[in-house]
């Protein structure tokens, strides 16, 4: 049985501990820009230095992002995503056609990716299985953490 005090065990929650802190997300989106360098980094994400050195080790660390040494002297590093990194790529390109579509009703964009089609990305989560695209109404969530269900932790 789970125990009340522990929240959900939760995938969701995973990921977000490791790249949900805004900063972690914005280098994510620099870097599958093609701006690794530390100073284009600082410059284009707003992130304090210090933060943003702690946000890379931890990227670095998790197997999200890789070091590349582009200087030697000095020594310097540009940081690149693995496949890891670039597996969210989509989830940065749906979270910003989001802000857009809520944020920006005057269709006001600060930034437009074209597909490979040559149109505007306009990205959509589909079902692997049937092709079909993702509505909330087609969704069953069915827990697999024992001591849970949808509502929560099961009775004693």
């Amino acid at each position: 049985m789970a125990d009340r005090k522990d929240p959900r065990p939760c995938s969701i929650a995973d990921a977000l501990a490791l790249v949900g802190e805004k900063y972690s997300l914005l280098v994510l989106r620099e870097v599958c820009l093609g701006n690794g360098r530390f100073d284009q980094l600082v410059r284009n994400t707003g992130a304090p230095r210090d933060i943003l050195a702690s946000r890379l080790r931890r990227l670095v660390d998790a197997g999200i992002l890789a070091k590349h040494l582009y200087s030697e002297r000095p020594q310097r590093f540009e940081y690149r995503p693995t496949p890891a990194g670039l597996e969210l790529e989509p989830v940065l390109m749906t979270l910003m056609a989001w802000g857009d579509r809520h944020l920006r009703p005057d269709g006001d964009r600060p930034m437009v990716v074209e597909h490979s089609c040559g149109r505007p990305l306009a990205p959509a989560v589909t079902c692997r299985a049937c092709g079909d695209e993702v509505r909330h109404e087609d969704l069953t969530a069915r827990p697999q953490a024992p001591g849970w269900t949808v509502t929560g932790p099961t009775a004693a």
